[in-house]
């Protein structure tokens, strides 16, 4: 989930998107459109720096410039193409064995889903509704005597879905749409671990503060099957956070950067320069002088623009974001999500 703007910031960001929008449709319009209708005097031309899409006063503008500005925005149109395909893939494998077994059993489906869902919603017990709406209440945001017949419902039929998988013979040919992202910055974990979450976040983004318990009980459950990377990705209405990136390097140069990791996630509304010093000053074992020093020399600025310049280009818009193994998850996800999906890697061999 994304931290968002307010007021006439919502107004500009739109039209700034809608402006995007047109732009990447235009590109995409004349990459994939109707070849036939465009004319030898249209088709542009190709020279050693690649094919001319428009010239300025003679200055070049060429396809592959054009790509590479919107390589995020192309990125996730492919991926958001790849999970529409996986979804439905997912969506027809389960209506075909819901048939096959209705068809066994004499009933139509609306039927089986009728006995063995909906009449049996009393047999969820009530520990499992509360854990799942604890895990996920932030994203639900009703109080849970709202949504508990919903949440047994769905706890149910997954109990029954998964039942049924679990006794057919099913093979999912589709494979995880991944990206490439460069396991470069601070970690937590081994670097030959099985499994690589790369996360890119912002230290004064009040979501990325709430995940950080997910990530912990990830560490605590896979151990040395999980190196986490921490990546910075600083919004732009986040005043202080590029400083507060530039902090946790400064931190890392003294072996510290978890610590004042940590300290900053406790108190992000304190990340100023002079909040940020006086969070280091209570970090154990931290040289506060060399700390300082280093934070007033802006030495990790081109480091901080660095990381968002990639996260950019691997697709991310808001944070908190990661790649597990190059799999895409956005937002403050619960343990849950996580753990799908780190489970499925490790099934395929924890390739990445």
């Amino acid at each position: 989930m994304q931290d968002r703007p307010q007021g006439k910031g919502i107004l500009v960001k739109r039209l700034l998107l809608l402006a995007a929008s047109l732009a990447v449709g235009a590109v995409v319009w004349f990459m994939l459109g109707e070849s036939e209708s465009v004319t030898a005097a249209e088709t542009p031309a190709a020279t050693a720096d690649g094919t001319v899409l428009a010239r300025v006063d003679g200055v070049a503008i060429t396809e592959e410039a054009v790509k590479d500005s919107i390589a995020g925005q192309l990125l996730k149109m492919e991926r958001d193409r790849h999970d529409l395909i996986e979804q439905a893939v997912q969506t027809q494998v389960r209506d075909t064995l819901l048939e096959a077994v209705a068809e066994k059993q004499g009933m139509t489906r609306e039927e089986l889903v009728e006995a063995e869902v909906n009449a049996k919603l009393a047999d969820v017990p009530a520990d499992k509704v509360d854990a799942f709406y604890e895990e996920r209440k932030r994203q639900i945001r009703a109080p849970k005597e709202q949504v508990e017949q919903q949440i047994r419902k769905f706890i149910r039929y997954e109990e029954f879905m998964t039942g049924l998988e679990d006794a057919a013979e099913i093979e999912i040919l589709t494979e995880p749409f991944r990206v490439d992202v460069a396991a470069e910055g601070p970690r937590k974990g081994p670097e030959d671990a099985p499994i690589t979450i790369v996360e890119f976040s912002d230290f004064e983004c009040p979501f990325c503060g709430r995940v950080n318990p997910s990530i912990q009980k990830v560490r605590e459950t896979y151990g040395d099957k999980v190196q986490i990377v921490f990546r910075q990705f600083p919004l732009g209405m986040h005043r202080n956070a590029r400083k507060a990136g530039e902090a946790s390097l400064c931190a890392n140069d003294q072996g510290k950067f978890w610590e004042m990791h940590d300290g900053m996630f406790a108190d992000q509304k304190n990340l100023a320069v002079d909040g940020l010093k006086s969070i280091a000053a209570s970090v154990a074992d931290l040289d506060a002088e060399a700390f300082n020093e280093c934070l007033d020399s802006d030495k990790y600025a081109d480091s901080v623009e660095s990381d968002f310049q990639a996260g950019t280009r691997a697709g991310v818009g808001s944070t908190p974001a990661f790649f597990i193994n190059g799999r895409y998850l956005s937002g403050a996800q619960p343990y849950e999500t996580f753990a799908e999906i780190i489970d499925d890697e490790l099934a395929r061999g924890g390739s990445s």
